[in-house]
């Protein structure tokens, strides 16, 4: 496991040069079965448009593709996929549907037109750092959980429940490389009067 560069939702955009129209839309996908959905997707929702370029780059098994959809080579497609990959983004995927205005683009402008489209886009979609954060259980004496109280707040734990019974038992995560430190501390303020179960691991931004 390891953290990614990811969208939070997905968002539209669009752009306009020269009376030709350019909608993008990016998604978070999770595999290339949701990457190609939202293709087909996308090509439904906008039958008449000339064009339908996509890219789209997907964390497991490190999968990269895209289409320039009939405009000229090294046009389309791949300055989508440069705007994702230059973004540092992965399980993304960008279409942009283009509609043609009348006049021709060129090679540049066709260029600045893709790559204009799939990065607001891609901003409209909120990038975002999924991190490796790990669960926690904790268990102290209510005199100690005064101890702990600026600890948890402080070192980037987020505290997701808290049972008051006869001890104070927090739930719980922190980034995965946050734990160490955290947990010696938490150790070291209660003199070792705490009781530390670590319940898993899981993504989060």
């Amino acid at each position: 496991m390891e953290n990614y560069i990811t969208v939070r939702h997905s968002a539209e955009f669009e752009y306009e040069d020269r009376k030709s129209r350019f909608i993008a839309e990016c998604i978070p996908v999770e595999c290339e079965a949701d990457a190609l959905a939202f293709i087909e997707r996308m090509r439904k929702s906008y039958p008449d448009a000339n064009h339908h370029v996509y890219a789209y780059v997907i964390k497991e098994n490190s999968i990269a593709r895209f289409t320039d959809d009939r405009e000229p080579s090294g046009t389309a497609g791949m300055p989508v996929l440069d705007i994702i990959r230059k973004n540092g983004c992965t399980n993304v995927a960008i279409v942009v549907v283009r509609y043609f205005g009348g006049t021709l683009l060129g090679t540049g402008g066709l260029v600045r037109a893709y790559s204009g489209a799939a990065l607001g886009a891609l901003k409209a979609a909120e990038i975002i750092t999924y991190d490796i954060y790990s669960g926690y259980e904790i268990e102290c004496s209510y005199s100690d959980y005064q101890k702990i109280g600026t600890l948890l707040s402080s070192s980037g734990f987020r505290t997701e429940n808290t049972e008051y019974s006869d001890v104070i038992t927090v739930t719980g995560s922190i980034r995965h490389d946050l734990g160490g430190d955290f947990e010696k501390k938490l150790v070291e303020i209660t003199s070792g009067r705490i009781i530390i179960k670590k319940t898993g691991e899981k993504f989060d931004f």
